[in-house]
Formats: structure tokens, C-alpha cells, sequence
């Protein structure tokens, strides 16, 4: 007996470990806020150290100001956060600073020449250098523009333009911003030719940034063989709707696409447009920012990432709010894709329906429109890092910038950006041959293509010399071997 049980003393102890050590991963997985990852070069899911930490999650009942009833809208400005708490029919004003919220002031009512007037679902807000408020007063059908005391300074109703508007048209702003010579950019509902574009004086330029048709080449063939009743019957090609814009700090304006092709090759989702309409976001990075790339029916989501909001640092890299699993992608101003984070649900870090993001200083604050709340976020270190890299890039500070890469190497070892990082400072720093061995590494063939022209490039110019003289050697060998041949052949003639 005493035998039997000695035997199973190894097993109870082996069975006790196992105990532990799930015990101990579980409580682990109970404390990590986020699940962050990145793609590979194979886009493959890796899984990285968290860029964020959540900070608070903050309802308006705690600020004593109510809950928010279905916000769509939120702007960051300074220290200064406008929330359009849309279905309670006000924007409110909150001051953030040292971590925490201050009610500044809730605007429901606007004096239009003397005349008291409400708000009625406002779904965005704009606030100017001069401190005006842009709003879309989508209840109300007009965009209505209001000093800090809240007088109507100027207001916008449906544009008189048979050309591309119907007579039954109704104007439903939803989203817009104001560029530095006060013109107005909206995304209207049911308006899928770009934004709307108004002067500063309210008057109607027409459209800018139409997106593309997207469309079926099959679908396209079966229209060509159908008969009038059953094309009517099929949709139409048409252009895309956006659902969003924001400008960054240059005055260009960033626009998320409402509806995306489920081809990750064919859609694009981000767009920045220039004076013109034209999309000139950069896409250089392994795939072009469309979101997650594996897009199956896990946890009953389906479909490609649908980005609802974007927002820009001063560095030009760009955070995507994804309605479809409730996740945060960030990248870099070459289009690569430096993180995602987040998902659905009621945890910290998850969301239920996210509609606005914004930054401030080092945080990030999403806007859920579902439970009716605000969540901030703050760069953890190895997020400093990642950010101060770039930041450092973009001021032509190489080698500081490499040394940010090295050290998010450190936490990261798998990585991918930080190497092509490290190959981009040095690429800038004239050391093409190191920086060609970083691209090498992680198979980044275009920056690979640029740094050995260069590196050919410098090696000629260095080997000049040498490559001149073999070259002169070599011309009079030739001459020389000729002269000689033909001396043999006129000796042995005779």
C-alpha cells in the first residue's frame, strides 16, 4: 500500500503544477487590457506588447451632467473635448486635464437673431481657430455656425443645385470639418458624390473626392445580357458613400469609406485627399491599410474592417476606428501598419459601437455610441517608443530615430517595422549597404531596391578612379596584343 502511494505522489505533484500554471495564465489573461498584434510580411497575425493602456472609462452620469443618449459625434481641440450627445439634443463641453474630465458648458439652445432656437440631433461639431462652432444640425436639416455665446453667426440650409440635387432632397448633414480659409467640408446623407464643399460664406461650390465605382466584372457582364426589368431590378454601380472626415494639421482631409469591396486588393477604406479631391495617402507598406486582413465569422462578425473615424498626429501617422470588430488600427505615413487593438464587447479596452476617435497629447479617446461613453487611452512605453521613432524620422533625426527602433527591438523582437525602421534611418544616413541588409531581413524589397542603386551608385563613384584605369589598362592591352599579332604575321609573311 505505502508502495502505491508513493508512486502516485509524482502524479498528484504533476497534476497540482498543471493546476497552478492554468490558474496563473487565467488570472494573466484577466489582467491584459487589449489582445495587440500586427501582420507579418505573410499576413500572418502577430501578437506584440500593448501600445495602450486604458486610463478610464467614463459615462455622463458620473460628470453629473446625465448619460449620453446615442453621441455620433466628438471633437478634440487643445485640452477641450465636444461631445454631440445627439439623441439628447445637445453638445456638451468637457475640459481634460491631469487625467481628469471638467463640465465646462452644454449648448441646446442658439440665439438666431433674437429668436431661441434647439438643436435637434446634432451629429458633429467643428471649433475653429477664432473659437466658432461649426455644427451639423441634422434634425434641423442645416449646418449652423455659433460664436462661444452661443448667436447664430451664419447657417446653411439645402444648396439650390438642380443639376445634382433633387427637388425632394432632403439636406441631412452628418459630418464636417472647416479648413483654415473657413471652407465648410460635408458628408451629407445619401450624397455619394464626395463631400459637399461651401465658401465661407455659406455659398455652394459643389463636390469634392468622389470615390471610385466599385463593381462586379461578372455582375457588370450579367447587366450587358439582362433585359430593362431585370437591370432595374439589380443594384446600379454607383459611387461610394464616405462616413467620415477629419483634417490633419497640413489642411489635407483624411475620409473613411461606409462601404468597402470585400477584395482586401480593391478597397480602400482611408483615403486623403488634397486641394483637388485626389487620394494621395501613401501605401508602401506590405498591404495597403485596409484593416485586418483575415476577415472570417469568428465570434459571429463577418465581413471586411468597416473604419468609422480617423484621426492624425502631428507625425502624419494616422489611428482608424473599426466598426466591425470594435478595433483600432494605427499607422505609420508610409502606410504600414504599426498596431491593432481592441474588440466587442462590455471589458475595458472593448466597445460595443465605436463612431468617433480623437487624440490628445499621448491618449486617445473613443467615443461609443451604444453604451454611451468615453474611453481614454495612454501610450505605454513601448508605445513612446514606436511614436518617438517616427517622430524623430519625420524631423530627419536618423539616428535617433534608429536608436528608438533598437530599443523596441528589445521589447519586440519580431517586430518587422522596427527593422525596416532601422533600414530607413540608416538608408537616409547614407549607409546603404547596412540599411540593405535590414530590408533583406524582412523582405522589404522596394526600400531593398532603393538602397542597393544607391549603394551601386556610391561604389562607382568611390571606384571611379580604379574602374577608369583597369579600363584604360585594358584598351591598351588590346592595342597593344593587335600591334604585335599583326608585327607576327607581317615577320612570318617574309
Amino acid at each position: 500500500m505505502k508502495k502505491i502511494t508513493l508512486r502516485l505522489v509524482p502524479f498528484f505533484g504533476l497534476m497540482l503544477m498543471m493546476s497552478l500554471l492554468i490558474h496563473t495564465k487565467a488570472a494573466s489573461a484577466e489582467e491584459d487590457l487589449f489582445y495587440t498584434y500586427t501582420y507579418d510580411y505573410w499576413a500572418i497575425e502577430r501578437e506584440s506588447p500593448d501600445a495602450y493602456a486604458i486610463n478610464s472609462v467614463t459615462l455622463g452620469s458620473q460628470l453629473g451632467i446625465g448619460d449620453f443618449n446615442a453621441p455620433e459625434g466628438m471633437f478634440i481641440k487643445d485640452n477641450q473635448i465636444y461631445v454631440c450627445d445627439t439623441l439628447n439634443n445637445r453638445i456638451v463641453q468637457l475640459s481634460y486635464e491631469n487625467d481628469k474630465y471638467t463640465f465646462v458648458k452644454e449648448v441646446r439652445e442658439i440665439n438666431n437673431n433674437g429668436k431661441t432656437e434647439s438643436l435637434s440631433k446634432p451629429y458633429d461639431v467643428f471649433v475653429t481657430d477664432e473659437g466658432l462652432w461649426c455644427i451639423a444640425d441634422y434634425g434641423n436639416m442645416r449646418i449652423v455656425t455659433i460664436d462661444s455665446e452661443q448667436n447664430v453667426i451664419s447657417a446653411i440650409y439645402k444648396p439650390e443645385d438642380e443639376e445634382t440635387l433633387e427637388a425632394d432632397y432632403q439636406f441631412l448633414p452628418q459630418k464636417l470639418v472647416v479648413d483654415a480659409a473657413g471652407r465648410i467640408f460635408v458628408q451629407a446623407q445619401n450624397i455619394n458624390k464626395g463631400f459637399m464643399e461651401f465658401e465661407s460664406d455659406g455659398e455652394f461650390v459643389g463636390y469634392i473626392g468622389a470615390a471610385e465605382v466599385q463593381f462586379n466584372i461578372i455582375d457588370y457582364f450579367y447587366k450587358l445580357i439582362s433585359t430593362q426589368e431585370q437591370r432595374e431590378q439589380m443594384e446600379a454601380f454607383v459611387p461610394t458613400e464616405y462616413n467620415n472626415i477629419a483634417l490633419d494639421s497640413d489642411g489635407f482631409i483624411y475620409a473613411t469609406i461606409g462601404t468597402t469591396d470585400d477584395s482586401s486588393t480593391s478597397s480602400k477604406p482611408i483615403r486623403k485627399l488634397n486641394a483637388k479631391g485626389t487620394d494621395i495617402l501613401i501605401r508602401n507598406g506590405y498591404y495597403d491599410p485596409i484593416g485586418d486582413l483575415q476577415t472570417g465569422s469568428g465570434g459571429g462578425y463577418n465581413g471586411p474592417s468597416k473604419f468609422t473615424d480617423v484621426t492624425v498626429l502631428d507625425n502624419d501617422c494616422y489611428y482608424c476606428l473599426d466598426m466591425t470588430r470594435g478595433r483600432i488600427f494605427g499607422y505609420d505615413f508610409q502606410g504600414n501598419i504599426l498596431y491593432a487593438f481592441g474588440g466587442i464587447g462590455y471589458r475595458e479596452g472593448s466597445f460595443r459601437y465605436p463612431v468617433a476617435i480623437g487624440n490628445l497629447g499621448d491618449s486617445l479617446f473613443v467615443l461609443d455610441k451604444e453604451m454611451g461613453t468615453i474611453t481614454q487611452m495612454t501610450l505605454t512605453e513601448y508605445g513612446k517608443l514606436i511614436n518617438n521613432a517616427l517622430s524623430t524620422y519625420k524631423v530627419a533625426q536618423y539616428e535617433e530615430s534608429a536608436d528608438y527602433w533598437r530599443q523596441v527591438l528589445r521589447l519586440n523582437g519580431n517586430y518587422d517595422l522596427a527593422y525596416i525602421g532601422i533600414g530607413r534611418s540608416l538608408l537616409r544616413d547614407d549607409k546603404f549597404e547596412e540599411a540593405m541588409e535590414y530590408f533583406k531581413l524582412k523582405l522589404d524589397y522596394k526600400n531593398y531596391s532603393k538602397a542597393y542603386k544607391l549603394y551601386r551608385k556610391e561604389w562607382i563613384e568611390d571606384h571611379i578612379v580604379i574602374i577608369f584605369t583597369v579600363f584604360i589598362i585594358w584598351l591598351i592591352f588590346i592595342f597593344v596584343r593587335g600591334r604585335i599579332r599583326k608585327f607576327r604575321r607581317e615577320v612570318e609573311g617574309e
